[in-house]
């Protein structure tokens, strides 16, 4: 197993500047980010494979991200002026889609006696049985069946 070439050390450049090769700052003008945008950019870079990654994978503003992917495509210049490609109106119908199923999968009530079942029968915390059973319309039946389908 060989090891990678480090880069050569340059010594007298300022670390802390935005152009490493130089050492000065940068000369290029950028927009400013909003908190908001960088905050929803940063989440995507989460690496973390814990439960509660996904769970804030799916809080993100949506509007932020967004403002901050398509401020990003203009400055890449890679967007043109108009109309919104075929991508970016597939994205926009499919987080449409996603939001109208978070919107109905929260106005399912359930049963407080079929929480108990799943979380005694299925071994679950509360929260994940009461999802599971808004993701099911509230069935017990559909959702112990789904669950024990997906761990098959």
């Amino acid at each position: 197993m060989a090891e990678e070439p480090q880069p050569p050390i340059r010594e007298g450049l300022d670390p802390t500047a935005d152009d490493p090769d130089t050492g000065e700052p940068s000369t290029e003008k950028t927009a400013p980010v909003d908190r908001k945008e960088a905050a929803a950019l940063s989440s995507l870079d989460s690496t973390t494979q814990d439960t509660d990654a996904a769970s804030k994978l799916k809080n993100i503003d949506q509007d932020a991200l967004a403002k901050a992917i398509s401020r990003l495509e203009l400055e890449t210049g890679e967007k043109g002026v108009g109309e919104p490609s075929e991508r970016e109106k597939a994205f926009n119908e499919r987080r449409r889609k996603e939001r109208e199923e978070r919107e109905r999968i929260a106005k399912v009530k359930v049963d407080a006696g079929d929480v108990g079942l799943l979380v005694q029968e299925l071994d679950l915390s509360k929260g994940k049985a009461t999802e599971l059973l808004k993701t099911h319309e509230g069935d017990a039946v559909k959702a112990m069946r789904a669950w024990v389908t997906a761990l098959v």
